[in-house]
């Protein structure tokens, strides 16, 4: 197997329907398939790796999520280029969706960074990048 590469993330979320409805578009843009789906959860695949989604409890729901808490951050996936960056900033834009630090989109992340920051229903941050 590949020593060292992911094998998954599961993230408990406050809205599965929520969630599917928000990550299930964006993992298929990102050629990822969908891979497991039961009634608390459902999961993405894209090779080796795969994402899971889980509804959390509802005891777990007092304390919303925040990225700048301990924990998660941001997730990021590559890009194939940066006309796929600017699609997709259009497809989230047309969805709604907020983009993050608009100010200095697509180089939020420095200069030579080109990427789109945005954020799940939980308000996970998510990039989409160019590796430079």
């Amino acid at each position: 197997m590949s020593k060292g590469l992911l094998h998954h993330i599961e993230i408990y979320v406050s809205d599965l329907s929520r969630t599917v409805d928000f990550w299930g578009w964006l993992l298929e843009e990102l050629g990822y398939t969908s891979y497991q789906k039961w009634e608390k959860g459902q999961s993405w695949k894209i090779d080796n790796t795969y994402i899971v989604f889980v509804q959390a409890e509802e005891r777990f729901l007092d304390i919303p999520y925040h990225r700048c808490r301990v924990g998660l951050n941001h997730l990021a996936f590559h890009a194939s280029s940066r006309q796929q960056i600017d699609e997709m900033t259009n497809k989230l834009t047309g969805k709604g969706i907020n983009i993050l630090y608009p100010e200095s989109h697509p180089h939020a992340g420095g200069e030579n960074h080109y990427a789109v920051y945005f954020e799940d229903p939980d308000r996970i941050k998510v990039e989409l990048v160019v590796p430079e």
